[in-house]
């Protein structure tokens, strides 16, 4: 059994836990054992050996015909139901299932559907751009800078300020009201995504129109104008103009809600890597990235990012295989004395909102009094 190899060529390390800033790599403790620097070389080839990178081709052939019957039936449920409130019903199911579509451009993005890499990205750009409206190309660019350092200051778009700060540093820069929601943004995070899917979109077409170059450019552009227009002429022709933009509404405040709360978890309140901070390739995976507890009905509902340990490890690994890579890390990790963290969905998001409020608390004014605040009415 391949599992086996790894923990015999890890088993002589062991990497000390505590602040991500502090750690470094450790000797081996015997001569001649690998040091961890090197242990991702070890897990990959047990992973690969193990077959967990061949593609699944069936499985995202029954996803994505799920997806095109789920959206068939979204629009003939328009389509019946004409002038009618109960329209925002399908407005709400259209947000989670172009979600669910963005998952799957998420993973042609990372050569996880079919062996060809140009493949992958026709798959990709069609699903980002013609079904979700979203640019493929600006997701490419911004999503692989994060996945090459995670959490990293200045390096990682993830978590550079939009509306939220992540780092104390961006919140204390906040002046007026956006130093207000700043205090507050781990309690208004949640309000707040339902803004989010207007700026996925404006934020990716704003990119197209740059005078920096795009690959596909006129590709999107065309893909994504057929989009919009097919999808704002059926909504304002056929119902009235107030239940219209009430469908638009709760259409995008669904698909931004379900994307942050799908996104978040993973590396929101993970340890942050500074500038110039050295870590290995491993190291600095795991210990930026957290699971999702749940298995199959997790992965469902996240799209795989539910393995996120996993993901940033084996980008390129199938959906299905992720829950059994997670069986050889998780050990792998016990034998380094690397930390490996996973939670229930529910304690993510209260650890992602304690984190947000705590870095809000940079926005205070710094003129206040702690001792003359605390006998001030509520």
């Amino acid at each position: 059994m391949p599992y086996g190899r790894i923990f015999l060529i890890s088993s002589a390390y062991s990497l000390p836990a505590g602040r991500l800033g502090a750690v470094r790599s450790p000797k081996p403790r015997t001569p001649g054992a690998v040091p961890v620097t090197q242990s991702y070389t070890a897990v990959s080839r047990v992973v690969k050996e193990s077959g967990l990178l061949n593609r699944t081709r069936w499985f995202y052939g029954v996803l994505g015909l799920g997806l095109v019957l789920a959206l068939g039936g979204a629009i003939t449920g328009f389509i019946l139901l004409g002038d009618s409130w109960f329209q925002l019903l399908i407005a709400g199911a259209l947000g989670l299932i172009f979600t669910q579509f963005a998952f799957l451009a998420h993973e042609a993005s990372h050569r996880q559907i079919l062996q060809s890499g140009p493949a992958n990205d026709r798959i990709g750009r069609f699903i980002a751009a013609f079904v979700v409206g979203i640019s493929y190309a600006w997701w490419m660019t911004k999503h692989t800078r994060h996945h090459a350092n995670p959490n990293r200051v200045g390096k990682d778009p993830d978590i550079e300020i939009d509306t939220i700060s992540f780092i104390e540093q961006d919140a204390a820069k906040q002046k007026g009201l956006s130093a207000l929601i700043t205090r507050k943004q781990g309690y208004l995070f949640f309000p707040l995504l339902t803004f989010e899917g207007a700026n996925l979109h404006v934020r990716s077409i704003a990119t197209l129109f740059s005078k920096e170059p795009v690959k596909g450019r006129w590709i999107e552009l065309g893909l994504l104008a057929t989009r919009f227009a097919l999808y704002f002429t059926v909504i304002f022709m056929m119902l009235p103009l107030g239940m219209a933009f009430a469908f638009v509404g709760v259409q995008l405040a669904v698909f931004g809600v379900y994307m942050g709360a799908s996104f978040a978890p993973n590396h929101k309140g993970m340890p942050i890597v500074g500038r110039d901070e050295k870590l290995d390739f491993f190291t600095k995976q795991v210990r930026t990235s957290r699971n999702i507890s749940g298995g199959w009905w997790a992965s469902a509902l996240m799209g795989g990012l539910n393995y996120q340990v996993e993901h940033h490890l084996f980008p390129n690994m199938p959906r299905p295989h992720l829950a059994k890579a997670r069986e050889i890390v998780r050990e792998h990790c016990r034998t380094l004395d690397v930390p490996y963290t996973e939670t229930t969905l529910v304690r993510s998001y209260a650890i992602v909102i304690a984190y947000l409020n705590r870095v809000g608390l940079s926005a205070r004014d710094p003129f206040d009094c702690p001792m003359v605040n605390q006998f001030r009415r509520v």
